[in-house]
């Protein structure tokens, strides 16, 4: 099973722009309910795309300015990365397939 790896603001920047491979990352709070339904599904995703597709995970909480910098105003909010940069979000509960589904357009 893929590691889901939690980042801070010290190592958001090195880790996505130097990733070889998109980056899908998990913006959530320990408070937030939608999150802790969310998390299984993210954690299923990082297993069934390694290799293909880093899933990281960011607490606003404990990462206040990675969460300021990319204007995450609710939780959950999971942004995709390429080479980078943004290219796609969402934000609250998605079923399985509908995550899937965006995965699979940003590694297109």
């Amino acid at each position: 099973m893929a590691q889901v790896e939690e980042l801070v603001d010290d190592n958001f920047q090195t880790a996505v722009e130097g990733a070889e491979v998109p980056v899908l990352v998990d913006f959530s709070a320990t408070w937030c309910q939608p999150c802790k339904a969310l998390t299984p599904l993210i954690e299923q995703i990082a297993t069934e795309y390694e290799g293909k597709l880093l899933v990281r995970k960011v607490d606003i909480d404990k990462a206040r300015q990675t969460a300021i910098r990319f204007g995450i105003q609710g939780v959950p909010t999971c942004v995709f990365f390429k080479n980078g940069a943004e290219v796609d979000r969402f934000i609250g509960m998605k079923d399985i397939r509908e995550i899937r589904n965006q995965v699979d357009k940003v590694l297109d």
